[in-house]
């Protein structure tokens, strides 16, 4: 049996405005949205890209989020990229600065409350200072 390798096709979220929240998301990852009905679908950005599919909500929201995504940006540019996602219209939740010496990371919310985080790892010879 030969063992293929699993990537990530494309997260999919309800959201109260499928359209709105989708112009958000190709705002953050430059890719162009295509709409289709009720739904969007916001294609990779190239390779090693994602894909989102954002389609109506069929039920109210949970209070919990079960699950969130991880974006990863070249160490250095990660408060800049926070920057640019708050004025994209993100909102700041918290940061994670020193828990750990192989990342830092800031955690923020998509317009619809939606958690993700962005991270920075350092270079491997500053992981090992």
């Amino acid at each position: 049996m030969t063992n293929h390798p699993i990537t990530l096709g494309a997260i999919n979220l309800e959201a109260e405005d499928p359209t709105a929240l989708a112009a958000f998301w190709a705002a953050v990852t430059g890719a162009e949205p295509s709409a289709g009905g009720d739904s969007v679908y916001l294609p990779p950005n190239g390779p090693g890209g994602f894909g989102m599919f954002f389609q109506p909500g069929t039920t109210p929201r949970s209070a919990s989020q079960v699950a969130h995504w991880d974006l990863t940006v070249p160490w250095g540019s990660r408060e800049a990229e926070v920057q640019r996602l708050v004025g994209l219209g993100a909102t700041h939740q918290w940061d994670v600065l020193d828990e750990v010496p192989h990342v830092r990371w800031t955690t923020l919310a998509d317009p619809e409350g939606n958690l993700f985080c962005v991270a920075e790892h350092p270079p491997v010879h500053q992981q090992r200072a």
